[in-house]
C-alpha cells in the first residue's frame, strides 16, 4: 500500500485517539478507554510501517499535522469549540506545511 495512505489512516486514528482522551474521561470510562488505547496501538503501528519508505521527519510531521487538523475541526463540531479567524488560519498553515512536506 502507499505509504502516504497510510500516513494518512494513521494520522486519522490519531484524531480517533485523541477525541477518544476526551470522551474516557481520564481514562475513566472504560469502552471509550480501549478504544483510546487501541486508536493508539494502530495509529503508531501504521506511522511505524509508513516510515519504512518515507523519511522519519516527514511521516511524522505529516501525521501530527493531520491529527491536528482533523482533531481541531472536529473539536468544533463535536464540543463547539470557538471558531474564529486566528484558529483557522493556524489550521490553514498547518495544511500548507503538510503539502510542502509531501512535494517537498
Amino acid at each position: 500500500m502507499n505509504p502516504w495512505i497510510i500516513v494518512l489512516i494513521a494520522g486519522m486514528m490519531e484524531t480517533g485517539w485523541a477525541l477518544g482522551l476526551k470522551y474516557s474521561e481520564g481514562f475513566t470510562r472504560f469502552w471509550p478507554s480501549v478504544a483510546t488505547v487501541v486508536l493508539a496501538l494502530g495509529s503508531f503501528y501504521l506511522l511505524s510501517i509508513a516510515m519504512k519508505s518515507l523519511p522519519v521527519g516527514t511521516a511524522y510531521a505529516v501525521w501530527v499535522g493531520i491529527g491536528a487538523v482533523a482533531t481541531a475541526v472536529a473539536a468544533v463540531i463535536l464540543f463547539q469549540e470557538p471558531v474564529n479567524l486566528m484558529r483557522v488560519m493556524g489550521i490553514l498553515l498547518i495544511l500548507a506545511g503538510i503539502a510542502a512536506l509531501k512535494f517537498a
